[in-house]
């Protein structure tokens, strides 16, 4: 564990993570998220996108030499070799990623934003983990209008991801999404000044 104190944040899909995240922004806390991570390590000049050029030749890149994410996913869906081949090159390549920009933090603790935190055992990287919640229902009616996914679809997505008792297993502290952004809000300006605290305390000791 380097010097930045860090803490966890994540939540399934629908659950509010996003909205969690840019309201510890307003408070002057850095971000890594581990979403835009992701796309980092595959852009063009990348050895991730290299690698997967090589592996899966050019049908996998746009006319501009970006990845062509969907023709990816497409690829990898049915082929659990080439998913297991993607994950050992990528998961690598993100994590050194993260750990670089938690290093560069200068804020009094950093947001590390993963929806899959739980998941890839990524709570090994953080001092506090803080679970995004709320009732599955909810979830899955935030995320089919927003995404205009079909009910099936995110339901999938649900099933693949852990599930909210292992996720509310996994936290430190709760932030409870189930009603309105203002509630978050507050939760979030609370939550931010006992972090202020912790991250205080166990940096100096």
């Amino acid at each position: 564990m380097n010097s930045t104190f860090v803490v966890g944040l994540t939540g399934g899909i629908g659950s509010g993570k996003s909205a969690a995240t840019d309201l510890f922004k307003t408070h002057g806390i850095d971000v890594v998220d581990a979403d835009e991570v992701a796309r980092d390590v595959v852009l063009p000049g990348t050895t991730g996108l290299q690698r997967i050029v090589e592996r899966f030749g050019d049908s996998v890149l746009l006319s501009d030499g970006t990845l062509d994410r969907a023709q990816l996913r497409t690829l990898v869906f049915t082929d659990s070799t080439a998913k297991d081949w993607l994950n050992s090159l990528l998961h690598p390549l993100i994590r050194e990623r993260m750990q670089q920009l938690i290093a560069e933090s200068s804020s009094a603790y950093c947001i590390l934003s993963v929806p899959l935190l739980v998941e890839n055992n990524l709570t090994t990287m953080c001092n506090k983990v803080v679970v995004v919640d709320c009732s599955e229902s909810t979830q899955l009616t935030r995320a089919v209008n927003r995404d205009s996914s079909d009910v099936e679809t995110i339901k999938n997505i649900m099933d693949a991801q852990a599930t909210r008792e292992e996720r509310l297993h996994a936290a430190d502290y709760v932030l409870d999404n189930s009603t309105s952004l203002l509630s978050l809000k507050q939760q979030v300006a609370d939550l931010h000044h006992q972090l202020l605290t912790q991250a205080s305390t166990t940096l100096s000791s």
